[in-house]
């Protein structure tokens, strides 16, 4: 049988009635209304930032439901400044009295706090002007009808357990849907109004018994039910990367070339991103502290910020404090070209901010290779890592040492599950040793790289 997409075999996917463009008005509104008050209060500047979140969970494990979850939440944050003073506070009522409590609260934070060179809204000249949206918006119905929710996280649980006999338990599937709607406004006059969608279904399971057992999974996620994979796919995926990993053997203590799949690259440009990060840099707790325009990788290395792409994850037209965003490098030609900033560490650094204020907008890693299998291929003889756990990465030096499992790869081919290993290393090095990343691009994120080869690396297994 053909897998179908999620909304065709479920169909009218599209929220009726949707009343988002209404609410997004009051809380413009709303928003302009407080920023008046703090005006009124004696502020020299003053943000408020309102959202509505809605959503809908379920879960279900061995054929049985284990929780069904509605969400209805709201948040109104005020900040506040006097001059350098900064004063923040925050409230989920809209009731008047609430509203001018919360006011008075951060004026009060404000005015017994120290003054801060770097406090302060981004400068007015900075604020976006062109703002879009990006076909983000497309609610579920599927919100309010937990019953198709449960069928569904049920249907790709069933696919998983019906894939191989070996499969005994299950740790369940999960099926999450939900909107959220947001206006940001400061006293430079901006006011930014964004609404997006999220949903997704995943299931994992417990292959093998004993001290033998092994457990894996598959999920999908997208901003419209279109882009999530059909339940009984999702399920039988995650069902058979999880017997793939059974009877796994150890690996001999050496060095050897690794292979990342596409998910567990995403965390290598993590590592990256939290470096080059204003709050690592002005505190110097970076291993990149003062690594702008130094290079970092190969020459034909590159990562890029889409902030504009249509339908992606993090897209947007502005950033946390209003900023207008843009398309540009973080690294060209194996050359770290800036930082990731908000307005406030740019300030402690001397520097701009680069509309990064609440993250990286759509990162895209440059792709040099084909896809998974030439990329086994092309390693030869090495480690596939596939699974990666732990927190032992040193921000400070990039000593990087981390729990792994995969695969071990002989003459250009998977061989056999390994694990009880360690792969380790330093961020520079590994970095500068990138000797390929595939097309095989994970689309799940919004740091968007396919598999990345790294040349050598210390794994630590037997002996």
């Amino acid at each position: 049988m053909k897998d179908t997409a999620l909304s065709e075999t479920h169909p009218n996917p599209v929220h009726p009635g949707d009343d988002s463009q209404a609410r997004l008005d009051r809380l413009a509104a709303l928003s302009q209304r407080l920023l008046e008050q703090c005006r009124a209060a004696g502020a020299s500047q003053a943000e408020v930032s309102c959202n509505e979140d809605t959503g809908l969970s379920v879960s279900v494990r061995m054929g049985e439901v284990e929780t069904v979850e509605a969400s209805h939440d709201r948040g109104i944050a005020v900040t506040v400044y006097f001059g350098q003073r900064k004063g923040s506070a925050s409230t989920a009522d809209l009731a008047d009295a609430s509203l001018a409590a919360t006011v008075e609260q951060a004026c009060a934070i404000a005015r017994h706090t120290e003054d801060d060179a770097a406090a302060g809204l981004a400068d007015a000249e900075l604020m976006a002007t062109d703002i879009r949206e990006f076909d983000s918006w497309h609610p579920w119905a599927l919100e309010h009808e937990p019953e198709r929710a449960i069928e569904l996280a049920l249907a790709a649980e069933q696919a998983g357990r019906d894939f191989d006999p070996r499969i005994e338990n299950s740790d369940g599937a999960s099926l999450g849907t939900g909107t959220s709607i947001g206006v940001y406004a400061n006293s430079h006059g901006f006011i930014g109004r964004d609404r997006s969608s999220q949903h997704s279904l995943g299931c994992a399971f417990i292959a093998g018994r004993g001290e033998a057992m092994q457990r894996d999974g598959w999920y999908s996620i997208g901003l419209s039910a279109d882009d999530i994979e059909a339940p009984a796919a999702i399920g039988r995926r995650g069902a058979e990367r999880t017997v793939a990993r059974l009877s796994p053997r150890k690996l001999a203590t050496g060095q050897y070339p690794v292979l990342f799949s596409a998910e567990m690259s995403r965390s290598l440009i993590g590592h990256l991103l939290g470096a080059v990060s204003g709050g690592a840099l002005y505190r110097r707790a970076s291993f990149l502290v003062d690594s702008m325009g130094t290079r970092l990788f190969p020459e034909w290395f590159g990562i890029r910020e889409l902030p504009f792409q249509q339908r992606g994850l993090r897209s947007t037209s502005y950033d946390a404090e209003g900023v207008a965003t843009r398309e540009s490098d973080l690294v060209a030609d194996g050359v770290l070209q800036r930082y990731i900033l908000g307005c406030y560490s740019a300030r402690r650094l001397g520097l701009v901010s680069t509309a990064n204020a609440g993250g990286v907008h759509n990162l895209q890693v440059r792709a040099n290779a084909g896809g998974f299998d030439e990329m086994v291929r092309g390693m030869g003889r090495g480690l596939l890592v596939t699974e990666l756990m732990g927190q032992g990465v040193n921000s400070i030096t990039g000593d990087y040492s981390r729990g792994a499992a995969g695969f071990w790869v002989e003459d250009g081919e998977i061989r056999h599950p390994v694990d009880g290993i360690t792969v380790a290393g330093n961020l520079k090095a590994m970095f500068q040793a990138i000797e390929a990343v595939g097309n095989d691009v994970d689309p799940r994120s919004h740091v968007r790289t396919g598999s990345i080869l790294v040349g050598a690396m210390t794994v630590a297994g037997e002996g």
